[in-house]
C-alpha cells in the first residue's frame, strides 16, 4: 500500500553537479500551462495549488523551461514559490514557440544568451541553479552553442549545465566546453532508446532526468505484469511504472508533471513503493519486450 501522507524524501537523494542535493523524485512544470503547452492553464487556481503543494510533499527539484507557455510556467513558479527555500529550480532554453504543440530549435548564441537573461528575470534569481539546452540546434554549429553556454557559466549566470535529447557522443563533445551535470532524455518502462545514455550517465555520475516517465504503453492493459504488480501493491499502473524508473538507476531524477493536486499526490506516493527483485526484473523484461515490439513495427529508413 502507498503511504497516506506521501513524501518525495522516500525516493532518496542525488547531488547535482557535486553540490546541489535534491530528492530524486522531482516535478515537471510543463503541465501548469494551457492545452498544447500554450498560454495560461485552464484552471489557474488549481495549477497554483499544485505548485504550492510541492514543498509540503518534499519535492525540492522542479524542472521547467522558458518555452512552457511560453514563459507561463516560469512566471507561475515565481508567483507561487519564490523565494525558493531549499528548492532547486531547473529551467531550459533553446526552443521557440509559434503556437500550440509547435517547438522550433534556435541555438544562435545571442538567442541562448537572451533566453538565460529572461529566465533569470522571470524566476527572480541572480543565477540559475541548473540551465539545460533544450535541444541542440542542427542549423548552428554545436560548438558555438556550447561555447556561449560555457561563457555564461563563467560569468556566474548559470551554476550547472544540462543537456536534453542528446547522444553519448554529444555529451562528450559538450564536456570539452563545460561539465555536463544532467541529461534529460525520453525514457520510461517501455521506451529504452536512451539506455546507452543512461548507462553513460551512471558511469560518469551525471544526473539522468527521464521525461515522460509514467508511460507504460500496452503494459497498462488488464492482466499484464504491470497490472498484476499494481494490484498486489495496492497502487496504480502509473505509480508502479514510476517506481520502476526510480529503482532502475541511482542517478535517475524523474519529473512527472501535472496541474492537479490529486495527481501530484498520487505521483509522489510512488516513492514509497517497494518493488521486489522478482517484480522489478519481470517489469524490466516486459518493458524491454514491449520496446522491441515497437521497434519491429516502426518502418525503418
Amino acid at each position: 500500500m502507498t503511504n497516506p501522507t506521501p513524501n518525495a524524501q522516500a525516493s532518496g537523494t542525488f547531488t547535482i553537479g557535486g553540490d546541489l542535493t535534491v530528492h530524486r523524485l522531482g516535478f515537471g512544470a510543463m503541465r501548469v500551462t494551457g492545452p498544447g503547452i500554450w498560454g495560461d492553464p485552464q484552471d489557474p487556481q488549481e495549477a497554483r495549488r499544485t505548485l504550492a503543494r510541492l514543498p509540503e510533499l518534499g519535492v525540492n527539484f522542479i524542472d521547467t523551461a522558458d518555452s512552457y507557455g511560453p514563459a507561463v510556467s516560469e512566471e507561475l513558479l515565481r508567483d507561487t514559490l519564490h523565494p525558493y527555500t531549499d528548492t532547486v529550480i531547473a529551467t531550459k532554453g533553446g526552443l521557440t514557440r509559434t503556437g500550440p504543440d509547435v517547438w522550433i530549435p534556435v541555438g544562435r548564441p545571442e538567442y541562448l544568451r537572451q533566453a538565460v537573461h529572461l529566465s533569470l528575470r522571470r524566476l527572480g534569481v541572480d543565477r540559475l541553479d541548473l540551465w539545460q539546452l533544450h535541444r541542440i540546434d542542427p542549423t548552428v554549429p554545436r560548438d558555438e552553442q556550447f561555447s556561449v553556454i560555457a561563457d555564461m557559466q563563467r560569468e556566474g549566470l548559470i551554476r550547472h549545465v544540462g543537456l536534453s535529447e542528446v547522444t553519448v557522443e554529444e555529451i562528450q563533445a559538450a564536456q570539452q566546453h563545460f561539465t555536463v551535470a544532467t541529461v534529460q532524455n525520453l525514457y520510461n518502462l517501455v521506451n529504452r532508446k536512451s539506455e546507452d545514455v543512461l548507462d553513460h550517465c551512471e558511469r560518469e555520475g551525471i544526473g539522468f532526468i527521464p521525461w515522460f516517465p509514467l508511460a507504460a504503453g500496452n503494459l497498462a492493459r488488464p492482466g499484464s505484469v504491470l497490472d498484476t504488480v499494481a494490484h498486489q501493491l495496492g497502487a496504480t499502473p502509473s505509480q508502479v511504472a514510476l517506481a520502476w524508473v526510480l529503482r532502475r538507476s541511482a542517478v535517475m531524477l524523474p519529473i512527472p508533471g501535472t496541474g492537479k493536486v490529486k495527481h501530484l499526490e498520487e505521483n509522489v506516493a510512488a516513492a514509497d513503493l517497494q518493488l521486489s527483485d522478482e517484480d522489478f526484473n519481470a517489469l524490466n523484461a516486459a518493458g524491454q519486450d514491449e520496446w522491441t515490439s515497437q521497434q519491429k513495427q516502426t518502418p525503418q529508413d
